[in-house]
């Protein structure tokens, strides 16, 4: 039995987007992209914000509302790092994620990610 069917919580700080943060390398004479430092240091950060917010990850079909706060008005509104981010924490994988609404903000001062997510 599903221990909780809606998670709430907030994870400080801002995220990079995935689509603009992928860096090209060379491993040996192959280019790839890997992701940007700032991707690296915000999935960190949503880690140890993250881990242990819910008991039992959410099984079956979910539905994620979410407003992400800006520091800036320059980011595009991009939460699939996020997404890929709570796989493992809050849900087994983004897949499960049925529905979405997501809102951008800005908030200058304390940039986050104010999240909800519910067994549909």
């Amino acid at each position: 039995m599903q221990a909780e069917s809606e998670i709430k919580f907030t994870v400080y700080g801002e995220p990079a987007s995935k689509a603009n943060s992928r860096r090209l390398v060379h491993f040996k004479t192959r280019p790839m992209f890997i992701k940007s430092q700032k991707a690296l240091n915000y999935g960190d950060a949503f880690k140890q914000q993250a881990t242990g917010i819910c008991k039992q990850m959410l099984t079956g079909d979910v539905v994620v509302t979410m407003k992400i706060y800006y520091q800036s008005r320059r980011p595009d509104l991009d939460e699939s790092l996020i997404l890929d981010l709570m796989q493992g924490i809050v849900y087994e994988n983004d897949r499960q994620v049925k529905e979405k609404h997501i809102t951008w903000g800005l908030d200058k001062e304390t940039p986050r990610a104010e999240i909800c997510v519910k067994c549909l």
